[in-house]
């Protein structure tokens, strides 16, 4: 097992990534201000490169390997945003890559792997091992498997988004965060244990994998089947010992939202903010809405993780929906 990252490699991913990765905006919103009775801050990762704050963790965890490692080229599993962020990440660094995604993982996910230069090895996300498909391939080819968060350096970069947030809006009440491996939602909490102590980390999950909210509850890691949700990039089935570590050392609690209300929340922040969240990146935004209550006054951080949905499937999901709180 690698060791847990820390702080000071937060700030090593930073000066790594700056000038390939976006500092993305930090968003406000009257409407949702007013709505809430809180101060939101939305930290719009769905302006990220590829769409997602994947691609954080995967441009430092390439940065970070030795030059002639990192020449052998490097392989990932993922259902969507890792895999265009490896991919793509590889293509800056001028190494292949060589991807494992799900046959049901979304066209515009699959197109822009493929458009970024990886080549894509499909499986059945409910009866194969994606990363028993990966190690074999790495050891055939002498590449670097990179996990969608079973990384110190995954970690470290992803971090760097809540080291941005932070940056621009000094110390907060709480912060809700996505969790589908916990990269995301560790590195975050990691970042707020030294630069704002007493923010509240809440990691948010799809209703039907709370895997996590189960392992912090139980103490131990455990594993879910594969969950059938919207939320596509928390479509995990367990945290990893890294991951599990930090969230539990760092984070306050995890929180639930269901799929009626991701896509609610869909609807409301296209209306309202003009722009598109896909359904994985609204969980944090629903979670905050629904927790207004307990927080007003405060100042509160949204992730707001990714943007990747596929128009058509936007379309069709929100077109008969409410808004969110209406």
């Amino acid at each position: 097992m690698h060791a847990l990252p820390v702080f000071a490699d937060v700030v090593a991913a930073a000066a790594r990534i700056k000038g390939r990765a976006h500092r993305t905006p930090v968003l406000t919103s009257r409407y949702f201000n007013s709505a809430s009775g809180t101060t939101l801050f939305f930290k719009a990762e769905n302006f990220q490169r590829v769409g997602a704050f994947k691609f954080r963790g995967a441009t430092n965890a390439i940065a970070a390997l030795p030059q002639a490692v990192r020449q052998r080229g490097v392989v990932a599993f993922s259902s969507g945003n890792h895999a265009q962020a490896v991919a793509s990440a590889a293509q800056d660094a001028g190494i292949p890559a060589t991807i494992v995604m799900p046959e049901d993982a979304p066209a515009m996910k699959l197109a822009a792997t493929q458009g970024y230069g990886a080549e894509v090895v499909l499986y059945d996300r409910y009866t194969q091992d994606r990363q028993a498909i990966a190690t074999a391939i790495a050891n055939e080819r002498g590449a670097t498997v990179l996990p969608p968060f079973d990384h110190p350096d995954i970690i470290a970069g992803q971090g760097t988004a809540a080291l941005e947030l932070f940056e621009e809006t000094g110390p907060l009440d709480a912060l809700f965060v996505p969790v589908g491996g916990g990269g995301l939602a560790s590195g975050c909490a990691l970042v707020a244990s030294t630069v704002a102590p007493d923010c509240a980390v809440i990691g948010v999950e799809p209703a039907a994998g709370d895997d996590a909210r189960q392992s912090l509850a139980a103490g131990h890691i455990v594993q879910i089947p594969v969950p059938r949700t919207l939320a596509d990039g928390a479509q995990t089935t367990a945290l990893s010992p890294l991951t599990f570590a930090l969230m539990q050392k760092y984070l306050r609690d995890i929180v639930t939202v269901d799929d009626a209300a991701l896509v609610a929340t869909m609807r409301l922040v296209a209306e309202r903010m003009k722009i598109v969240v896909e359904p994985t990146g609204c969980l944090g935004v629903a979670a905050a809405l629904a927790a207004a209550p307990r927080w007003q006054g405060r100042r509160i951080g949204v992730l707001v993780s990714g943007g990747n949905v596929d128009m058509t499937r936007f379309g069709q999901l929100v077109q008969a929906t409410q808004p969110a709180g209406q």
